[in-house]
């Protein structure tokens, strides 16, 4: 089953399920995919690309929700973070801390970087490998501690 079809699927269930929070989502998800595949490029998506398409809508969700709470708008950071539970169910399982150091201490040490100005080759590579696995804040974040660039 593709990640679209899942999707559709989804949709099905929260409707007879009458689950607003996950129709809305989930329905963002559908809109996000849809916008995507018309965007002129011609090409198809794939479940990769459906990946970081969530993983896009989740960072937007939590930045509005940074947002609302500071203007002490909680009615609409519920929603916000109703919204984020139910995308964080199509993405894969993050790696925890202890997992995305050993595999970034792996990366710096097979393309050689030394020091803080060998960043850009590092994240770049960790980018691709850690796509959808952890948060490109936290990758950043470690690779410039582990690079010494505090």
């Amino acid at each position: 089953m593709s990640f679209t079809d899942k999707i559709n699927n989804d949709i099905k269930e929260a409707m007879k399920a009458q689950d607003q929070k996950a129709l809305r989502a989930i329905r963002a998800i559908k809109a996000a995919i849809l916008l995507a595949n018309t965007d002129g490029s011609g090409k198809e998506i794939d479940d990769e690309k459906s990946i970081q398409i969530v993983q896009k809508l989740v960072k937007q969700r939590r930045e509005s929700l940074d947002i609302y709470e500071k203007q002490g708008r909680e009615d609409l950071a519920v929603t916000e973070r109703e919204e984020i539970e139910v995308l964080e169910k199509y993405l894969p399982a993050q790696l925890g801390e202890a997992e995305l150091r050993q595999v970034l201490t792996s990366i710096i040490k097979d393309c050689g970087a030394t020091n803080a100005k060998d960043m850009g080759k590092v994240m770049g590579i960790a980018s691709k490998q850690l796509a959808g696995k952890a948060d490109g804040k936290a990758i950043s974040a470690m690779v410039k501690e582990l690079l010494g660039g505090n």
